[in-house]
């Protein structure tokens, strides 16, 4: 694979000059997205809308300047990320959009829809197969995600403890990927059922299609079965209380090889734009 060409712009700005969102048109422009062809094209927006009280995400006005460059083009745009494995947040859609709304991400406001990619419990995903996949066969990646015609990557740079910094890579590998999807990087084993937290409401068993779980009737507790149990992850999605539980049992550098061959299957067709903060005024 080529290299890539890096574009930069600096975020500083003049009075009656271009502001940061007129600057990064520029610059996408400038990198070649109106070399794509989008016109009349679903253009999936892959981004991080924040935990609820974190600041370290893209503001908004970012995305809007993208998705209006994307529709200039005849695109048609919509901003996405996939639900989180572990509990917060954003581990199923309607809290996943709930806090996207608190950290400013609107129709209104990015000017196109936010749609996530993964479905209402993390369960809507297409099993994608990893070509010459050493770590990872396949991939399930966000249906919504899958159904685009072309791809943008958003980024923020960020750290993660496992993973250490991550950008690109991560916002693909890590972010495209279902609950189940994340659950197969993160985790090399079963499940376990926390039982204080499980209300015997069978919701992850009907889930299951491999018999990995069962009913205890004295307990009124779910149980999993070892034997039958594949590691798909599907019941973590179906659990609305958090009583589901993998143990990030995967070493760092397995992660980070899963996490990289994950990157592949979204590829195509794509586009990204990473922000770098300017710290300069900062330093001595």
């Amino acid at each position: 694979m080529e290299k890539a060409k890096v574009y930069f712009t600096d975020f500083r700005t003049v009075a009656f000059g271009d502001g940061l969102p007129t600057k990064l048109k520029k610059l996408i422009k400038k990198a070649g997205i109106g070399q794509i062809d989008m016109d009349g094209k679903f253009v999936a927006i892959k981004m991080h809308f924040g935990e609820l009280g974190n600041i370290s995400y893209l503001r908004p006005n970012y995305a809007r300047a993208v998705a209006d460059v994307v529709k200039e083009l005849g695109g048609k745009p919509f901003l996405t990320d996939c639900n989180t494995m572990y509990p917060g947040s954003r581990k199923n859609a309607l809290e996943h959009l709930e806090c996207a709304w608190e950290n400013g991400f609107t129709p209104l406001t990015v000017g196109c829809p936010i749609l996530i990619g993964d479905g209402l419990k993390g369960t809507d995903d297409i099993a994608v197969p990893v070509a010459g996949g050493e770590y990872v066969k396949e991939a399930r990646i966000g249906r919504a995600i899958m159904d685009a015609d072309v791809f943008i990557s958003l980024t923020h740079f960020k750290g993660h403890e496992m993973t250490g910094f991550g950008g690109t890579i991560k916002n693909i590998g890590m972010g495209c990927g279902s609950r189940a999807g994340k659950t197969d990087q993160h985790s090399s084993g079963k499940p376990h059922i926390d039982p204080t937290l499980c209300r015997g409401c069978r919701r992850c068993q009907r889930e299951c299609a491999n018999g990995g779980l069962e009913f205890d009737t004295i307990s009124k507790k779910m149980m999993v079965n070892h034997e039958n149990c594949v590691g798909c992850g599907r019941c973590l999605g179906a659990c609305n209380f958090d009583a589901i539980v993998f143990d990030n049992d995967a070493a760092n550098a397995l992660l980070n090889c899963r996490m990289a061959q994950l990157f592949g299957p979204c590829r195509e067709n794509w586009f990204r734009y990473s922000r770098i903060r300017d710290n300069s005024s900062q330093m001595n």
